[in-house]
């Protein structure tokens, strides 16, 4: 006698009608169940060949929440969260830029009371009001430094 172990433990359903979990299976039933009666329903006055497109169509969304996975998610737990995210608590998400090895720069050198080392030949008081420019550009453009990169060469 042989007993099949899933690979992976958390993805195992346990089999209660016909091979089909029991979500499974009455999402099944339910789905047969909207068929016939749409059938019944729609033959007399449609006719057969759009009666049968009917019943697939209201068979189609209870096979769905039976059977369909997404992202580890049942349809119902999925539309549960789609309906919350989207339309209950919709959330507008805005990217702003951080530099955390420029920020620790400029921190560290507060804290030491070190200047920014000046390279040679250029001009301390022009340097000083480029700087400024830079960041009176840097804290109107909200933070985003790579907004005043140049033929690749950075802010610094």
């Amino acid at each position: 006698m042989e007993v099949k172990v899933p690979r992976d433990v958390l993805k195992y359903e346990e089999a209660m009608f016909f091979g089909l979990s029991l979500r499974q299976f009455i999402h099944a039933v339910l789905a047969i169940g909207a068929a016939v009666g749409t059938y019944f329903l729609a033959d007399p006055l449609l006719g057969t060949e759009t009666a049968s497109w009917l019943c697939i169509v209201a068979a189609l969304p209870f096979a769905m929440m039976g059977f369909v996975r997404y992202n580890n998610m049942t349809a119902v737990q999925f539309a549960r969260a789609w309906v919350r995210s989207e339309l209950l608590f919709p959330k507008v998400l805005v990217y702003h830029g951080y530099n955390l090895y420029h920020e620790c720069l400029e921190q560290g050198r507060a804290e030491t009371g070190k200047p920014k080392r000046q390279k040679p030949g250029k001009q301390p008081g022009k340097e000083r009001a480029k700087k400024r420019r830079r960041e009176k550009d840097f804290e109107r453009r909200g933070r985003n430094i790579y907004k005043f990169r140049k033929k690749g060469k950075s802010i610094r």
